[in-house]
């Protein structure tokens, strides 16, 4: 009977000692998981490049693939001109003007800073890509074209000019140097390594100096829903369709590129280029 208590308190004290060692455990499973939490998240390295984070040691725009002559937004680039109602054609003068920069698209919407690594580095990336039949904008000047003609609007009709530029689609990824390690490394990617999402639009300007594109006279008749939208728009930004591609109530007339660079007699002034 005597030796009875004795036995319950050796176990006891094994309990006890297996209790103690638990937390230990716990704490050697905690560590690994915070260390994997400060690795750079593609978006965060996005971010940090856009920004020109403290935190890099440098910032760099892989390109992976190119595509000339890709057509950008299309952009009504005059005012509109009213024929409605009337069983003629007009000859009505416009006052063409539209100018084109270089665009950086990322995946969250971030633009780079003129002043940043990533900006030096797609300065870099353009200048490889310009040749002697074509130049791109490789910096963040805005090259622009100004210029008057006398075109024809038809009857019934609202008449206005189009246009699209003409790019260099640079596509690749980003490549982060960080000065401090993150779980273990110094060099993170956006969105991944080898990857094609982040796009560099560079403009293509000619010889001349215009900016190269396509511009066209758009006649749409008056009494449609595409006529009403546009004029009860007034001046302000509309999502308009390509080239062609408006449908039966829409005529387009693409302008040859030698008018647009040398306007032909009869037309009302010339065409300025400038850069700002």
């Amino acid at each position: 009977m005597a030796r009875t208590p004795g036995k319950r308190s050796h176990r006891s004290k094994k309990k006890r000692i297996t209790f103690a060692l638990a937390p230990v455990a716990a704490l050697a499973v905690i560590v690994p998981l915070m260390n994997s939490a400060g690795a750079a998240t593609p978006s965060e390295v996005s971010s940090d490049c856009a920004s020109d984070s403290g935190k890099l040691a440098d910032c760099d725009f892989v390109p992976v693939q190119n595509k000339r002559n890709s057509l950008g937004p299309n952009q009504r680039v005059s005012a509109v001109t009213d024929n409605c109602g009337s069983t003629s054609t007009a000859s009505k003068s416009f006052k063409v003007s539209t100018s084109v920069a270089r665009t950086i698209q990322l995946e969250d919407g971030f633009t780079a800073s003129s002043t940043s690594k990533l900006a030096g580095s797609i300065f870099d990336v353009g200048v490889s890509f310009n040749t002697t039949e074509i130049n791109i904008t490789s910096d963040t000047k805005t090259t622009s074209l100004d210029l008057t003609r006398t075109d024809t609007v038809q009857t019934d009709s609202i008449g206005f000019f189009m246009w699209s530029a003409k790019r260099t689609d640079v596509s690749g990824f980003l490549r982060a140097t960080y000065k401090e390690a993150q779980d273990g490394k110094t060099v993170f990617f956006s969105p991944s390594e080898g990857a094609a999402t982040v796009h560099v639009f560079y403009p293509q300007i000619l010889k001349s100096g215009t900016p190269d594109g396509r511009l066209w006279l758009r006649n749409v008749k008056c009494g449609t829903p595409q006529a009403d939208g546009i004029l009860k728009s007034g001046n302000s930004v509309r999502a308009e369709p390509g080239f062609g591609e408006g449908g039966g109530n829409v005529t387009d007339v693409e302008i040859a590129q030698a008018e647009v660079e040398n306007p032909p007699a009869g037309g009302e002034g010339e065409p300025v280029t400038g850069i700002e």
